[in-house]
């Protein structure tokens, strides 16, 4: 929460970063105070490979199986997981967790979308984002066999919406 200077309350004087208090340590932001609000974040990412990766994905000759239908598990149960994961993050009771993994011939690879939503005191980006990356994660784990050269990149939020701070929708 802002003061009246306008600098976050908890942090250190004048950084706007919440997970450090005054002596620069880091803690768990307390949200206690916050109302309950539905929030929703989307977060995107990608995974680009070679183009017989590709292929083996597409048509669905992968040895380990249904490559995409397994990531997009991978990435719900990752969004489910998050504060297990990231160390100042809170337990969010998540509301819906969906994921859209498309095969981009122009990449060529997979692009992955997770829209996360929640009804609580803060918001659902870290889980978009953590949805986004177990998925990719799992692309790579279930053709590294074919591919060890695949690359992952390009994992942003789209959309945050919901609490205090109201909409932000990347540039």
């Amino acid at each position: 929460m802002a003061d009246k200077a306008g600098t976050q309350q908890g942090s250190p004087q004048g950084t706007g970063l919440t997970h450090f208090d005054s002596q620069g340590q880091a803690h768990m932001v307390d949200v206690s105070e916050k109302a309950v609000t539905a929030r929703v974040a989307v977060a995107e990412g990608w995974i680009r490979m070679a183009r017989e990766t590709y292929d083996i994905i597409g048509e669905g000759r992968a040895k380990k199986g249904d490559v995409l239908g397994i990531a997009r598990l991978a990435g719900i149960m990752g969004a489910k997981r998050t504060a297990e994961l990231i160390p100042l993050c809170h337990p969010l009771p998540v509301t819906s967790v969906a994921l859209d993994l498309v095969l981009d011939a122009g990449l060529p690879g997979v692009r992955i979308t997770a829209t996360v939503k929640t009804s609580g005191q803060t918001g659902v980006e870290m889980e978009a984002l953590t949805a986004v990356s177990t998925a990719a994660l799992t692309v790579y784990d279930m053709t590294k066999a074919v591919d060890k050269a695949m690359e992952i990149g390009g994992i942003r939020v789209l959309l945050k919406d919901g609490g205090k701070s109201g909409r932000y929708t990347a540039g």
